[in-house]
């Protein structure tokens, strides 16, 4: 577990450098401007193209520098995206649709996953085993993420709101810390901290609801991509690499995400073997659907303006047309 509040600090140090500009560039030519794309455990593909160095080679032979940044949680993604310090970034479709109905410039052009990433855990001898039991209790959640989303759900489902019970506001590495630790009653849990949590600690996975977990986005900033279009299309021609890779070679593709994340092969596994689907990397109606669904959750959690319009956010931000020529 102390690793993991390693890696929790040394994301939020990479953030703050990255402000400062003192993130390296890994594999840049020299070139006369630089292309950020974020990296994520989450997002098993990102893992992959870094592993390949494909990234850098797409941009070989161009005048352009890559540089890569963690992203620990779709909030930091969206930060990124908000300050312009990443022109790509990987988070869960609704965050997506939070950052684009507040105002930050991005839009979707390809789906990285549709996983099963999140579920509701708590210690196995807690006595909470359904969502009910969480009144009054605390849980550790990433406000503005998918695993956040997901608990909001199952809350209403069972006729509560946020407000009954104690919502503490951790990074995913972090939740996970406080539950093992006992510091809070339960975990809106990502994988792969939450498989890894699952195989080596005792916890159940209390409430499971796929449907309730919404897509993978890769976003881009909106300005870039209308002055930049072919470094977009190399992007998602090298997400194209990576996906395909990902789906000839699963173990080798676990092996990476153990390797990157620190977890055992048999974590790993679950994570992408189990429970995450490359299938559906074009954005279309069935995400534009899902995300019309859930937009009433970001009024009614106040996280948009009262007179945001979900449903033009929602059309803004799928683009269905971007990554469908270079998508086999």
């Amino acid at each position: 577990m102390e690793r993991r509040r390693f890696l929790g600090a040394a994301g939020a140090v990479g953030a703050t450098a990255l402000g400062a500009g003192c993130i390296g560039n890994l594999g840049g030519s020299g070139g006369s401007r630089t292309v950020t794309v974020d990296w994520a455990y989450y997002n098993p593909v990102s893992l992959v193209i870094r592993e390949h160095d494909w990234m850098q080679e797409a941009f070989a032979e161009t005048d352009t520098d890559v540089e890569w940044v963690l992203s620990l949680g779709s909030n930091e993604a969206n930060e990124y995206s908000q300050s312009g310090e990443a022109e790509f970034a990987s988070t869960a479709g609704i965050a997506a649709l939070m950052a684009r109905s507040n105002g930050v410039p991005i839009r979707t052009p390809y789906v990285y996953s549709k996983p099963e990433w999140t579920a509701l855990v708590a210690p196995s001898d807690s006595g909470i085993s359904e969502v009910a039991d969480l009144e009054g209790k605390s849980v550790a959640a990433t406000r503005g993420t998918d695993p956040h989303f997901f608990l909001l759900q199952a809350l209403d489902q069972a006729g509560l709101s946020e407000s009954d019970v104690e919502v503490v506001h951790l990074q995913h590495p972090e939740g996970q810390t406080a539950l093992v630790e006992g510091e809070v009653d339960a975990w809106a849990g990502l994988d792969p901290h939450m498989a890894e949590l699952e195989l080596e600690n005792d916890v159940d996975l209390f409430f499971r609801e796929p449907n309730f977990n919404t897509y993978g986005f890769l976003n881009v900033l909106e300005g870039f991509a209308e002055e930049h279009p072919e470094d977009v299309r190399r992007v998602l021609e090298t997400y194209e690499r990576g996906r395909q890779w990902a789906l000839d070679n699963p173990e080798e593709t676990a092996g990476i995400l153990a390797a990157e994340s620190e977890m055992s092969e048999p974590v790993a596994e679950r994570v992408f073997t189990q429970r995450t689907d490359l299938s559906t990397p074009l954005p279309g109606d069935q995400h534009r659907e899902l995300l019309s669904d859930l937009a009433p959750i970001l009024h009614e959690e106040e996280m948009v303006s009262e007179d945001a319009d979900l449903q033009a956010a929602v059309d803004e931000l799928i683009d269905s047309e971007t990554a469908r020529p270079v998508i086999e």
